[in-house]
């Protein structure tokens, strides 16, 4: 591993000094190239498939590791948004001169060599290899077993490109040990490696925050809740909650916990009953929930769940401090919603919820950052520094002082 971390950061040289036209270049030749592959990594994607199915995966699982056609295609056109956007190495955060006649420039610089941890899914691969690669970084990926085939195959396809193009394969690598030995060495390796990104189980993300040596940006558990406000749109209110929970329930922007105000609980709750009974959802609820509708009770531990499934847990609260507390108590940081007409009510719930993103009359299922006009994300931090939410290619980058002098001494 050290050998291949050497080369890694041998790389990083190269591909910190990259021109921005040079690099959207080879980003729309590596869309080309996934696409043009597609059979290739498709192959490799069915013995992925194969394992998965073997190793008893759950659906959400095999769904999130499933790559086909259109989805190779989706992440193509990914790396060529990517290509499109501004170019965040050299940006000029602030700048000022003193007193003295020193010119201070506050400038954007690549943080250098970015290891990324992450599970299942394996458009992860290209998304993220893009994305430190339009940020002048390089990466070191590690995808889950189960996806092995699947992102070797990725890589390859891209380390193709760099290479027809002069520069290094090594910029976008693969961690050569998948096993746990090879995650426990990599996030201690603080001389080749500036920053690690986990992003995945509660357990992979708790492991590597608890052990790593390596700085950390915790994308940690998606617990979203979506909070139906006594002045909500009822058509409006269903629609958002059906989204954020049905659309796709194994994601980590997918609502866990669906808050409602008693007020209006006994006439909205046999409505949103009947249409999550539509698309064959679990309800669990708390007392006064099962009292409206025939559901199981929730417990304890259901509030503090993230199902990643077609499961949804019902709170009832007698106002909007109460759905608060609720949320504050058990959200993840993540996303959160409130759907209500009442301008006072939303502002309250924007100011006072502590959350990466916190929405108005929206599904939480848009934290994404392909959804935000970023093209992909690393991931979604949960952390509070430096970066929080869908990490796009800005967040991906740290900050110099350059200092302009004409023979000033202190």
């Amino acid at each position: 591993m050290k050998k291949v971390l050497q080369k890694v950061k041998e790389a990083n040289k190269k591909i910190a000094t990259l021109k921005g036209g040079i690099k959207d270049k080879i980003l729309l030749q590596m869309a080309g190239k996934l696409e043009n592959k597609a059979s290739k990594i498709i192959e490799g994607n069915q013995k992925d498939l194969i394992y998965a199915e073997k190793s008893n995966l759950s659906t959400a699982l095999m769904d999130r590791l499933l790559l086909n056609e259109k989805r190779i295609k989706d992440m193509a056109n990914a790396l060529r948004e990517i290509a499109t956007l501004k170019n965040p190495v050299g940006r000029i955060l602030e700048g000022w001169e003193l007193p003295n006649g020193l010119r201070i420039e506050k400038t954007a610089i690549p943080i250098g060599v970015i290891g990324i941890i992450y599970e299942s899914r394996p458009n992860v691969t290209s998304d993220a290899a893009a994305l430190c690669f339009k940020s002048g970084n390089v990466c070191i990926l590690k995808g889950g077993k189960e996806a092995e085939n699947s992102n070797r195959a990725i890589a390859q396809v891209l380390g193709e490109v760099l290479e027809e193009n002069n520069l290094p394969k090594e910029a976008i690598s693969l961690l050569p040990d998948y096993s746990h030995e090879g995650v426990a060495k990599l996030i201690k390796m603080d001389k080749y490696v500036d920053l690690i990104i986990p992003r995945g189980g509660e357990g992979l993300v708790r492991y590597v925050s608890e052990n790593a040596t390596v700085p950390v940006i915790k994308h940690d558990k998606g617990l979203c809740h979506t909070y139906i406000h006594k002045d909500a749109d009822f058509d409006k209110a269903i629609k958002i909650a059906i989204n954020a929970k049905c659309q796709r329930p194994g994601v980590c922007n997918a609502m866990e916990t669906l808050i409602v105000d008693k007020e209006i609980a006994p006439k909205i709750l046999p409505l949103l009953a009947n249409e999550f009974m539509k698309n064959e959802t679990i309800l669990k609820g708390d007392e006064f929930a099962c009292e409206l509708i025939d559901i199981d009770k929730a417990n304890a531990e259901d509030w503090n769940t993230e199902y990643l499934a077609n499961i949804l847990s019902i709170k009832t609260t007698e106002n909007i401090d109460e759905a608060i507390a609720h949320i504050q108590k058990y959200s993840s940081g993540h996303s959160e919603a409130i759907i209500t007409e009442n301008y006072t009510a939303s502002e309250k719930f924007l100011n006072e919820i502590d959350a990466a993103c916190v929405y108005v009359n929206a599904s939480t299922r848009f934290t994404d950052g392909s959804e935000f006009g970023f093209g992909a994300e690393v991931g979604i931090s949960t952390n509070k520094l430096h970066a929080r939410g869908p990490m796009g290619i800005n967040d991906l980058t740290t900050y110099k002082f350059k200092i302009y002098g004409e023979g000033q001494i202190r």
